[in-house]
């Protein structure tokens, strides 16, 4: 039981000091500090399950610490970039970005429990899952990064206090996304899926602010494609589709 733990530890450590380096101004170490306590937070509990070293101890600390890490992290490493620039609603945005990831959390842990629902929703998150929304709430540090000459002043903070609230609308609203836990790859297409896995990631350590840039573009446009995807399945399954579920 102790790797998947200290797995979650080393995460928590991450996104605790990815906002340390905020404070002191070194804002490419921070971000990467806080993708890697995502990328770390996102394997202690497959790591668990292969191990077969689930725990309710570690269930918990997993939950404590995705609120440090995709909430607390990127809100206070945005806030301390660029949305201070904006007074109290660059303050407010952060809070509510944090909260509203703090709920969709929640919300996450509850519907997992629930054995009621079909089993082709379990193939859908209700709303933007709290890792892609630390993802997406940093793209304005991604394109400061690029070097396009956008500066942190004044009125880039009044828009990025819009986008960073926007992103917390997309945690706590009833959007279905697409989670593709359940795609199976056929057997002829696993080596070019493999491949296709290893150039994202070598386009990611070779070009990181323009990869993580275009995934966030992508996986914005990605957004209505789902929607529409479960409409039409819900049709097919016969069942009344609220306008609440479908965002």
């Amino acid at each position: 039981m102790v790797l998947p733990n200290l797995v979650t530890v080393l995460a928590i450590c991450a996104g605790l000091s990815g906002i340390r380096f905020a404070f002191e101004n070194r804002f490419e170490i921070a971000v990467v500090m806080v993708l890697l306590a995502a990328f770390l937070d996102g394997i202690d509990g497959r790591l668990a399950r292969m191990l077969k070293a689930t725990s309710k101890f570690g269930a918990q600390m997993d939950s404590l610490a995705d609120i440090v890490n995709f909430g607390v992290a990127p809100a206070l490493v945005l806030y301390a970039f660029l949305l201070d620039r904006a007074g109290s609603p660059g303050w407010i945005a952060a809070l509510l970005f944090t909260i509203a990831c703090g709920m969709r959390l929640a919300r996450f842990n509850v519907l997992a429990d629930d054995t009621d629902q079909p089993a082709w929703q379990t193939e859908y998150f209700v709303g933007v899952p709290a890792p892609a929304g630390a993802v997406l709430v940093m793209l304005p540090l991604y394109l400061y990064f690029l070097r396009l000459g956008l500066e942190p002043t004044r009125p880039a903070a009044f828009v990025a206090t819009g986008f960073t609230v926007l992103i917390a609308f997309l945690l706590v609203s009833r959007l279905p996304v697409y989670s593709g836990k359940s795609v199976k790859v056929p057997g002829d297409r696993v080596l070019p899926v493999i491949l296709g896995v290893v150039l994202y990631v070598l386009l990611l350590m070779t070009y990181p602010w323009y990869t993580l840039t275009a995934s966030v573009a992508g996986y914005l446009f990605f957004l209505p494609f789902s929607v529409r995807a479960y409409s039409k399945r819900a049709k097919l399954e016969g069942e009344k589709v609220p306008p609440s579920d479908i965002g």
